[in-house]
């Protein structure tokens, strides 16, 4: 049996907005049928806390850059026996609209600083600095939400194995550098070699740089993302 912390952004029930959700959901169920001890992590969104029958606070930490500490909510997955932990910080995710955007249409302005914190969670999680009593071996993180948390666990010892997974290389979390500067990340991280993309920081390129393994969501992807049409810039990296 391993441990494998599944990190995603959004997770059906809970949130949804396209095909990511039903993989984090099915994939961690799947995994759990198959004995693996498999916890899901993702934002506490207003809509996910009023879709969860019942839930306790299992921890509250500090991380780094940000004030205020944050709590971590452990629920489970309906109708599953599959555990979720919700990072619950209401500044950043207690809103109406979508996880990623106004209920307009137009992106949260604050993303970059949204999905950092995740990030650090996601590493707090996965160092078990929270105190849970639980390290993964294995740290499963997907798209360019959870992108930051793999490049950040190389400035770390003794971490899990680390796997991310494409679902939608159209969407990369791409920033200006003024927003790098303003989440506090080690210049380190900011190379050709790094987060740097054109000029710009890319959430999409650290999970791709930095983790040990890179998945897709099917053999046919996997080939098309190599190629300038799909690749949006990425392609020759792939």
């Amino acid at each position: 049996m391993r441990k494998i912390l599944f990190a995603s952004s959004e997770v059906h029930p809970l949130m949804k907005t396209g095909g990511l959700a039903d993989v984090s959901a099915s994939l961690p169920a799947a995994l759990a049928e198959h004995g693996q001890d498999v916890r899901i992590f993702m934002p506490a969104y207003r809509q996910c806390l009023q879709r969860i029958e019942s839930s306790h606070t299992v921890a509250t930490i500090k991380l780094d850059g940000y004030h205020l500490p944050v709590e971590i909510i452990e629920t489970t997955l309906p109708g599953t026996e599959v555990i979720v932990w919700l990072l619950n910080s209401p500044y950043h995710f207690d809103r109406s609209g979508g996880p990623y955007s106004h209920p307009g249409g137009h992106d949260w302005e604050d993303n970059a600083a949204r999905f950092a914190l995740f990030c650090r969670a996601i590493v707090a999680l996965a160092m078990d600095e929270a105190e849970l009593n639980w390290k993964p071996d294995i740290l499963h993180c997907n798209d360019w939400q959870t992108g930051l948390a793999p490049a950040l666990l190389t400035l770390r010892e003794n971490t899990p194995h680390t796997i991310f997974t494409i679902h939608n290389m159209a969407y990369q979390g791409l920033f200006e550098r003024p927003v790098f500067d303003a989440l506090d990340l080690p210049e380190s991280l900011w190379s050709i070699d790094g987060l740097e993309f054109y000029g710009l920081m890319s959430f999409m390129k650290a999970g791709l740089i930095f983790s040990d393994h890179i998945t897709t969501v099917s053999p046919t992807y996997a080939k098309e993302i190599c190629d300038a049409e799909f690749g949006y810039g990425l392609e020759g990296l792939l």
